[in-house]
């Protein structure tokens, strides 16, 4: 059955998005949520909820490159827990080592330097973040 999933990549000021489809296993990035010290703005969250109706929430979790928790990992799993709570929707923890540094280097092959803006890059790691949990979903 198809599912439309929504990822998020948690950070202190921002917060990427993306939106896929579990049959294409493919995400596009949205806006961004800009964030006060880790707190987003509820209500546009909510909005994008509400016109995407996903089944299932993807959120990026940060690890340490040899898979230990890092200070922002405590504060990804808080934002997941509220994310459940306020919404009510299942929520699933992806480790997102490497996604921001290969969203930047995607950006940069595309558009060189200009186009590393903050909220560019956190939303192309919320695609990699979901595009990677719809791949280790096929193995």
């Amino acid at each position: 059955m198809a599912q439309t999933l929504l990822a998020f990549d948690f950070g202190t000021n921002s917060i990427g998005c993306a939106v896929g489809q579990s049959i294409t296993g493919t995400a596009q990035g949205l806006p961004a949520f800009k964030a006060q010290d880790g707190i987003p703005n509820w209500e546009e969250i909510g909005k994008t909820i509400q016109t995407w109706q996903p089944d299932l929430l993807i959120i990026g979790l940060p690890l340490n490159m040899d898979g230990t928790e890092q200070p922002l990992t405590q504060r990804a799993k808080k934002f997941a827990n509220r994310l459940h709570g306020r919404f009510g929707l299942p929520v699933e923890l992806q480790d997102e080592r490497l996604t921001t540094v290969e969203a930047r280097a995607e950006i940069f092959a595309r558009g060189g330097y200009k186009a590393l803006k903050k909220g560019k890059v956190d939303s192309i790691s919320a695609c990699l973040i979901l595009e990677s949990w719809f791949e280790n979903q096929l193995d």
